[in-house]
């Protein structure tokens, strides 16, 4: 038997159904998890969606979603249009919201990396420009001049 190879964009396009298939059950799940066989129909369904012998992704595709996208194609295109305008206001009108927010999300990462170094390696200590250190450690040379 001999393996094909695929190049990234056929793995791309492999793993395009699934990653939606992902996203719609994050809202499914909640409501149809006490479904009888629920989790053996939908691995059943993933299993039809993915095998290259039946191709159940290409043929949901082909039969029910490009032409449900060819039919709504313009609507779709000006709510895009429509959404893209309304985040370009958005972010335009609250850059300095966005700059404070994204650097608070900073510190708080850097606070969290610093604890978690900690929690790591607890005898290291890190240099750190900003931070208020104790006093100095003697040296051996030090000692050993006060003896004399």
């Amino acid at each position: 038997m001999l393996v094909k190879f695929t190049s990234e964009i056929d793995i791309g396009n492999q793993l395009r159904p699934v990653t939606h298939f992902s996203v719609a059950e994050l809202f499914t799940d909640k409501f149809l998890h006490w479904f009888p066989l629920y989790y053996h129909m939908k691995f059943a369904f993933l299993v039809w969606l993915q095998l290259p012998s039946v191709d159940g992704a290409r043929q949901l595709y082909m039969n029910y979603l490009r032409p449900f996208l060819r039919k709504h194609q313009s609507r779709l295109d000006q709510f895009v249009n429509f959404f893209y305008s309304e985040m370009v206001k958005f972010v335009s009108n609250h850059e300095s919201e966005i700059q404070l927010a994204r650097t608070l999300f900073m510190k708080v990462l850097s606070s969290a990396n610093h604890a978690v170094q900690v929690i790591i390696h607890p005898g290291q200590r890190q240099v750190n420009g900003s931070a208020i250190e104790g006093p100095p450690a003697q040296s051996e040379t030090s000692e050993s001049e006060d003896e004399e």
